[in-house]
């Protein structure tokens, strides 16, 4: 049996993105506090595998993750994009007019922001996560306060939804990347098919220096889907760039890397694996 670490308790939106990818599979799902906490364990545990966020279409990017994943010497194996559907969960016997607090993660009350607008009464609270938020109302027996959590969180914490898909924007998803130990990642890769890949860079301080580079990955016929830039830290006015491409010739592929690699400094090649594609 797999076992994936995951940021957050039990019925985080972590938790059904990993059953999702692996959904065949029979995992055991092992919770982390934070992605730090998450990346640690990974470092302790070769066989473990973890899934992390790394943009969401309404957030954004998550900084800090791009610079664990880049740090942590672990390999991208896979991706997974999860419709984030937030619900207004409490416990059994309310309503929503009974309410007067709701808990949860600041980007998830920033993306139900219509909702809470339309019922003022409601008091926004700020948590460290969605689940959790459920959880502690769960083991509290708090009447009067809500969560804003996944359906599954509200199933395994045996809350009630009161209000279904209450976010603002329904085109709201997150990228997860699956990640492991790179001695492990042929494994998991078996059977699929390569066409996408995450690398690392910086640049040398010249003139064009990054259009050059965008270039010869457009000559190949590579195709762009993220650029993310990152300061690091104590090398004033210096870029960590963070990439992502696809690919339908891998042979063209690596070509493009050998002939960008000249003009990059302390490259990375954080992962090749399947786009995801549902």
């Amino acid at each position: 049996m797999k076992r994936v670490a995951i940021q957050g308790v039990p019925g985080a939106f972590h938790e059904i993105a990993a059953r999702s990818y692996f959904k065949d599979e029979e995992i055991e799902v092992v919770a982390c506090e934070t992605f730090k906490d998450l990346f640690g364990r990974l470092a302790k545990d070769s066989d473990m595998i973890g899934i992390v966020a790394i943009e969401n279409t309404i957030a954004g990017s998550l900084l800090q993750n791009h610079h664990l994943l880049n740090d942590s010497g672990l390999c991208v194996v896979g991706e997974y994009k999860l419709r984030i559907v937030h619900n207004l969960v409490a416990l059994k016997g309310q309503r929503v007019e009974d309410i007067k607090e709701v808990h949860s993660h600041p980007i998830a009350l920033m993306q139900c922001e219509d909702f809470l607008d339309s019922h003022k009464w409601i008091k926004p609270v700020e948590s460290a996560d969605t689940a959790l938020s459920a959880k502690e109302i769960a083991e509290e027996g708090v009447m009067g306060r809500a969560a804003i959590c996944s359906s599954l969180a509200a199933q395994q914490y045996g809350m009630e939804i009161l209000e279904e898909s209450i976010e603002t924007n329904k085109r709201n998803f997150t990228r997860f990347l699956i990640v492991c130990d790179k001695w492990h990642a042929d494994e998991l890769l078996r059977g699929k098919t390569i066409n996408k890949a995450t690398l690392s860079f910086t640049l040398p301080h010249e003139e064009g220096s990054l259009a050059k580079v965008l270039s010869i990955l457009s000559f190949y016929h590579l195709n762009l889907t993220k650029i993310q830039s990152l300061p690091i830290i104590g090398r004033e006015w210096e870029y960590q760039f963070y990439i992502t491409v696809n690919f339908d010739n891998y042979t063209r592929y690596r070509q493009a890397l050998d002939a960008v690699a000249p003009l990059l400094k302390d490259f990375r090649n954080l992962g090749e694996y399947e786009a995801f594609n549902q």
